[in-house]
């Protein structure tokens, strides 16, 4: 059985689906953008801040299930522009903490954004530690 994750600090949007969903010991994150939690308007105008914000969204989604962004074991991010993936990477690895989770990137149209990012998260551990009696 799954349960729900919510959080008001998160953006919410009125289109039907859960922010993150608890299976077990993973979390399911639904794909980010770019926004500012309180107004839902996007945050920058360039790659950099909106995935900076992306991975932020994350984050405080995760805190409200107890977890980290070291918690998270796989990215799937959807880019408008082919030409945004080194400021996209750029800013990625400047939030994300070694070893970085799995990741696919993947250039497609997702609207007015400049990036979107969804997460599954493993709870029983975090990237980098090894869990005892394993």
């Amino acid at each position: 059985m799954s349960q729900p994750i919510h959080t008001n600090l998160a953006p919410e949007f009125p289109l039907p689906f859960s922010q993150a969903l608890r299976a077990g010991d993973f979390v399911y994150v639904s794909g980010q953008v770019g926004v500012d939690p309180a107004t839902r308007e996007v945050v920058g105008e360039t790659i950099e801040e909106q995935t900076v914000q992306c991975l932020r969204n994350i984050e405080t989604i995760l805190e409200a299930a107890g977890l980290s962004l070291d918690h998270i074991v796989k990215i799937n991010a959807f880019l408008s522009r082919q030409e945004d993936f080194p400021g996209y990477n750029r800013a990625y690895e400047n939030v994300m903490k070694k070893p970085f989770p799995t990741r696919t990137s993947i250039g497609c149209s997702i609207g007015s954004y400049l990036v979107e990012i969804d997460a599954i998260a493993y709870a029983a551990s975090r990237r980098g530690e090894s869990r005892e009696n394993e």
